[in-house]
């Protein structure tokens, strides 16, 4: 097997999926160590995938008596979550690790319902935890350093519940050209939930920040796809700052029930406003730095976009790059459904919603002639900060024929979204154009 192949096959941003889209037959050959007849594929393929051994890390050296319809025992909990992910209506993107988004129309609900929430993976998900026996750490540059366990924090800090929006950096990233790699999320890697906790910074507090603490570090129980228990498959943090914030969670519940297992549970940390990476789920320690975290997924070009304009498929090199802090204004058109056909005297009721980072938007305009106009939805502010905001519009179209509707929402700084991709960056991060629905009146 040649060096290209092992890492194609053991990196964790690809799964079976992607690797049987690009050539069958070469990645049985990967698979399997050989290529193999048509009929020996698809024993996956009533959820979506085409084979399996790329996941193991491993050949399979019977794959000739595999039973058609088997799932191995080591995939069986991946599959059965394809399964219900694909079920719920999600889109699923890749397989190992599981990432999953949402189409646009079934996200129109004010709060985003636990199965309709996307699901961002760098890892393979963890085993059940038992709430009880979970255990939080907090080390570092801290005066204290103290074991938290759940119930320690529900019974020693204030609890906190608010409506707070998670958004993928690379939500968009399919817009990008020329292709950016990683999963090629389209818009559906964002969610807004009820998440309750305890603030961040109360717990900051109670174990007291020397003056030298500048950086969080976030771990978890994760598992790397390699297999390999000593490898850290992704730790990021977050300025103290933003620690401190005052809608910076730290949550053991989402919607009113325990965090599901897809979405973090026991415990893990919600950051509203920035990269859902920052956001680290399966939390078990907190590493106070007295420097910018260096953990997996914070250097290089990860979560990181050119500190400069730079061509579109630019080198860039790594010197050059900056972390991404907070999302920039969106919007997103959640009804109706691209597709629709209503008759061109019926009222189209468009609705949808829209937020900025750590701003508040302002307004949400619509066009429905490719920019040459724009009306002004009502917009409803949110209940709390960190909140998506919910916008609507209802109009006539003035004759029957195909149209476009557009959005365009707008920041209290007075910044706008673009109506093309924005400037080009390697991984395909905050591609915030404006969302374009089709409707046929008829």
């Amino acid at each position: 097997m040649s060096s290209q192949d092992r890492g194609r096959r053991l990196n964790p941003e690809r799964g079976l999926i992607e690797l049987y889209e690009a050539d069958p037959e070469r990645a049985d050959a990967i698979v399997f160590g050989r290529r193999t007849p048509l009929g020996r594929r698809g024993f996956l393929k009533g959820f979506g995938l085409a084979s399996v051994g790329a996941a193991l890390g491993a050949i399979i050296p019977f794959a000739r008596h595999m039973p058609s319809g088997l799932v191995p025992v080591a995939l069986a909990d991946e599959a059965d979550w394809v399964r219900r992910l694909s079920g719920a209506g999600l889109t699923v993107l890749n397989d190992r690790p599981i990432n999953a988004e949402t189409p646009a129309h079934l996200l129109d609900d004010s709060v985003t319902p636990n199965p309709l929430h996307f699901v961002r993976n760098n890892g393979l998900m963890p085993e059940g935890a038992d709430n009880g026996e979970w255990r939080l750490s907090i080390d570092g540059e801290v005066m204290r350093p103290t074991t938290f366990s759940i119930s320690d924090l529900r019974s020693n800090f204030r609890l906190v519940k608010a409506a707070l929006l998670l958004e993928c950096g690379g939500n968009g990233r399919a817009g990008y050209n020329p292709p950016a790699r990683g999963n090629q999320w389209t818009t559906g890697a964002v969610a807004n939930a009820y998440w309750t906790g305890v603030r961040y910074r109360d717990v900051l507090n109670a174990v007291g920040l020397k003056p030298t603490a500048i950086y969080t570090g976030h771990y978890s129980t994760d598992r790397h796809s390699s297999g390999d228990p000593d490898k850290v498959v992704i730790s990021r943090g977050v300025p103290i700052v933003k620690a401190m914030k005052a809608d910076t969670l730290i949550a053991f519940e989402m919607n009113g029930e325990p965090i599901p297992l897809t979405h973090g549970a026991p415990l893990r940390v919600v950051v509203p406003g920035w990269p859902g990476s920052a956001s680290q789920k399966w939390l078990n320690r907190i590493w106070i730095r007295d420097q910018i975290h260096d953990g997996p997924k914070m250097t290089g070009k990860s979560y990181r976009v050119p500190s400069r304009p730079v061509p579109p498929g630019a080198e860039v090199d790594n010197s050059d790059m900056r972390i991404i802090e907070a999302m920039p204004v969106k919007s997103l058109i959640t009804r109706p459904e691209t597709g629709y056909h209503l008759k061109h005297w019926e009222t189209l009721r468009i609705g949808g919603h829209a937020w900025a980072g750590d701003h508040v938007v302002t307004k949400v305009e619509v066009s429905i002639d490719f920019g040459a106009s724009w009306r002004r939805t009502g917009l409803e502010m949110p209940p709390n900060r960190g909140s998506w905001q919910d916008w609507s519009l209802a109009l006539k179209l003035p004759s029957p024929g195909y149209y476009e509707l557009w959005a365009r929402a707008t920041d209290d700084q007075g910044v706008a979204q673009p109506m093309l991709v924005p400037g080009w960056n390697p991984r395909g991060y905050l591609n915030n154009s404006m969302h374009r629905v089709a409707v046929t009146a008829i």
